[in-house]
């Protein structure tokens, strides 16, 4: 009964199918002209293009509304940062800087090496750039601090001169000059050796950072003169890496102009393949221009979908730039399952009745695949990261553009190229030419002038070559006894190596991976992970809300919280607390701090003479409303542990706390990305199977087609981790396009299973690979050609949406015309269904 239901709305949608290829075979022309006109007025809209590019790696590449962000706006608003007291530990953003890192395999502390790095400090600060007739250096822009710039505090310690390091002892982790007077190394100096006082002996690798005043405008002209002095200048004793705060996004742009070279060739790769395999020794029946047509429609779907999209102002993020490859791939399946349809038909037949039975067979078939690709696309457009969104509401919208033209357009060159051979008419020359060889004419005129032979009993070209090895040889050796356990023992080994995968799978993105691999980033991050990893950032920890710091009980809750901090296994210390300075200044100087109004009296006593902390306390209307301490981290395994550990810490106190630094904005894609993707698997595929429970007339075989969704998925999830690809939205995107790929390969197998009127499984499965077999196989190397130039990207990027895009195809293919088909034979009584 449930059958019948399916049946009975997937029968009027074949009906209304057959009626408009009827119609497109009688109005050819009109269905080439629309869709041209309406490609080119739409694709107006890349006039915007580059006024809606959109790459801002934080809006794009992390959660729209993550904590963090709320965080910063906390810390921002109660604790503002004050310009001529700069304190890079109380930085809210990642500041406007840039770092050198020099490193060498000796020791950066012999007085020579620290003569090279002087030199190229000096260089750094020395060198100048212009600006609306003004030259400036970086004593005019630097962070200052007490009117002087924001110093490097080794070279600082050694008052720039190199022999100092004879003199001074320098201590590691902390130097201190004076009770309020430390200074923090573990940022500055790396692999360090020191003897029992901890004065340091050696070390590998020193960092300089030079802060600029956050003004954009002059920050970025001498941060881009920063990058240019660095490509020039040459060392001898030190290795030296750089990196500036806009490095990051600058580098990250360039993705975008590395892989638009590659669309010439995708496209000439992709007509190649379509003609070859469309390529048939008979003149009239070979279809070389319906293929190189069928790749220009997908073409004009890429124009007109991203034209609309930018014409509504949408915003374009790099990763759009990778959906055209995967357009082309769907749009070359659809036609492929098209052609395959076109030649089941009687060549006696009127063009209008050959293209209404090719719609009656293909067009539900490629309707099923495009809902299913569509709908999972724009299902995800609730993603929080914006890159994810952004892809999803393209590639789907590009994806419905090549199905309309498919129909339209496509149909309409098929029905043209039907004309011609209804004429017999030479596929390049369009001349009439004879059925079979004259006796006495020469094998050349035979092989080039003799076309439109067809099978006389059937009525229907003659079949492909590997259309009968699907039907003489695979499909019979598939439906044996022996290859059913052999597929389903390799099913099984697949399955185990793809949970053995998914357990070891990583989350999150690593910002390097924004670069091109070339990239003087690449270089920076590398030796930030060999030689100052071990020191995490310092976090910010914010009491919020009016506190009695002056009573003893108070002080010794604040204590307990404070101690649960330093009891988890990353936090090493607190740095820098202005309550333990103040009261150490109080017992020093005999204040009495016991009371309200002496605490607050001595307060602003000692904030005049420390102003630093006066950025650490919020002082509204008299009262303490918030203050902040800093807790060292070190030795971070996860960022995620980490993160969740703080925050829960945090929650579990009775006071309001707060944790924060400019790092977590990035760390948050971790506490959210993998119950995301879950939650957008599921929906989508839950949707998935309504539409395959609608459209293909048989229940238990629409929950193959989900069943093959799930497994595809689990592969593609697997084989990803042991490919050290880690999720992120990056990835999650290429998850989401595995959901509609998955369904392309099962579901025209599935629904060929059921509509066959075969009795027999075996036979049916046969029939389905021999009808589809090769269309599914050509539309998986179409597929695969379409992203394969991808392999060659010098971008992380566009390599990963390689990678995992061939994973999905060659998953998916092995489950279109191996797991599935076996699976089906095991399901018997489903035609029993059908016929009912």
């Amino acid at each position: 009964m449930v059958s019948c239901i399916t049946n009975c709305i997937e029968k009027p949608i074949r009906i209304g199918f057959e009626r408009i290829g009827k119609f497109v075979g009688l109005h050819p022309w009109w269905f080439v002209s629309l869709p041209l006109v309406m490609s080119a007025s739409l694709g107006g809209g890349f006039y915007f293009l580059q006024d809606l590019k959109s790459n801002n790696i934080v809006e794009q590449f992390t959660p729209k509304n993550g904590r963090a962000k709320v965080e910063r706006h906390f810390f921002q608003e109660t604790f503002p940062q004050t310009d001529t007291e700069f304190s890079v530990l109380r930085l809210n953003t990642d500041g406007v800087f840039a770092s050198v890192i020099f490193s060498c395999k000796t020791n950066v502390f012999s007085a020579d090496v620290l003569e090279e790095i002087l030199r190229i400090d000096g260089e750094v600060k020395g060198f100048i750039v212009n600006h609306s007739s003004r030259q400036l250096t970086f004593s005019d822009i630097c962070a200052t601090v007490n009117g002087k710039c924001y110093p490097n505090a080794l070279l600082d310690v050694l008052n720039y001169n190199a022999s100092n390091i004879h003199l001074v002892n320098v201590t590691f982790p902390m130097f201190c000059q004076s009770e309020f007077n430390c200074i923090y190394f573990g940022n500055d100096i790396s692999e360090v050796d020191v003897d029992d006082n901890g004065v340091v002996q050696s070390a590998k690798a020193v960092k300089l950072v030079y802060y600029l005043q956050e003004n954009s405008t002059l920050g970025d002209i001498w941060l881009q003169g920063f990058v240019n002095l660095f490509g020039n200048s040459t060392t001898s004793l030190t290795e030296v890496s750089f990196f500036t705060s806009i490095s990051r996004q600058q580098e990250f742009e360039k993705s975008t102009a590395s892989v638009t070279q590659l669309f010439a060739i995708t496209y000439f790769l992709a007509i190649s393949f379509s003609i070859i395999s469309c390529l048939r020794l008979d003149n009239v029946r070979s279809k070389v221009w319906v293929a190189s047509l069928g790749v220009f429609s997908t073409a004009q779907a890429v124009l007109s979908s991203f034209g609309l999209l930018l014409l509504l102002n949408v915003p374009f993020v790099i990763t759009v730039a990778s959906s055209p490859f995967l357009i082309l791939g769907i749009g070359i399946d659809d036609m492929f399952i098209m052609i395959s349809s076109w030649q089941r038909t009687n060549v006696q037949d009127s063009v209008p009745d050959r293209m209404a039975r090719t719609y009656r067979e293909a067009a539900i078939s490629i309707t099923i695949t495009t809902l299913t690709d569509v709908l999972a696309f724009y299902l995800s457009f609730s993603n929080p990261f914006g890159s994810v969104r952004s892809f999803c509401l393209y590639a789907g919208t590009g994806v419905f553009f090549c199905y309309l033209y498919n129909i339209t357009f496509f149909g309409a060159c098929l029905a043209l190229n039907g004309r011609r051979e209804g004429e017999n008419r030479h596929w390049l020359t369009c001349m009439k030419v004879p059925e079979e060889y004259s006796t006495g004419q020469s094998k050349a005129y035979t092989v080039c002038c003799v076309g439109g032979s067809y099978n006389h009993t059937t009525g229907t070209e003659e079949v492909h070559p590997m259309t009968l090895f699907f039907r003489k040889y695979y499909g019979p050796l598939l439906t044996t006894t022996w290859s059913k356990v052999i597929v389903i023992l390799l099913y099984l080994t697949y399955v185990a190596v793809s949970v053995y995968g998914c357990l070891r799978l990583k989350e999150g993105i690593d910002l390097k991976n924004l670069a091109l691999d070339e990239s003087y980033v690449v270089q920076h991050y590398a030796a930030e992970k060999t030689y100052f990893d071990y020191y995490g950032p310092n976090v910010m920890l914010a009491v919020n809300g009016t506190f009695q710091y002056w009573d003893e009980n108070e002080q010794q809750q604040l204590e307990s919280c404070i101690v649960q901090f330093q009891e988890l296994d990353f936090v090493k210390n607190i740095s820098t607390f202005w309550l333990q300075s103040f009261e150490k200044y109080a017992k020093e100087t005999s204040k009495d701090i016991s009371s309200e109004a002496e605490f607050k009296t001595h307060l602003n006593e000692f904030l005049d003479h420390h102003p630093m902390f006066r950025q650490d306390v919020n002082i509204t209307n008299a009262n303490i409303t918030a203050s902040r301490l800093f807790l060292q981290t070190f030795n971070i395994s996860s960022e995620k542990t980490m993160l969740n550990s703080l925050r829960e810490t945090a929650e579990n106190c009775q006071w309001p706390l707060v944790v924060y630094h400019p790092a977590f904005i990035y760390y948050d894609q971790y506490t959210v990305i993998g119950h995301i993707t879950v939650q957008t698997i599921s929906v989508a595929t839950a949707v998935m199977l309504v539409i395959s429970l609608v459209l293909i007339p048989n229940p238990l075989c629409a929950l193959w087609v989900t069943f093959a969704i799930a497994s595809v998925i689990l592969g593609v999830t697997g084989f990803m981790a042991l490919l050290k690809i880690n999720l992120d939205s990056i990835s999650m995107i290429n998850l989401v396009i595995s959901i509609g790929f998955s369904v392309d390969f099962s579901a025209h197998i599935s629904y060929m299973f059921v509509s066959s009127a075969k009795s027999d499984v075996n036979e049916r499965v046969v029939e389905a690979l021999t009808h589809l077999g090769f269309p599914i196989l050509q539309g998986a190397l179409s597929t695969i050609v379409g992203v394969v130039v991808l392999s060659a990207s010098t971008s992380y990027i566009f390599r990963t949406l390689f990678t995992i895009v061939f994973l999905v195809i060659v998953f998916g293919l092995f489950h279109g015309i191996a797991f599935i088909p076996v699976f089906l034979t095991f399901t018997g009584f489903c035609h029993k269904l059908w016929q009912h």
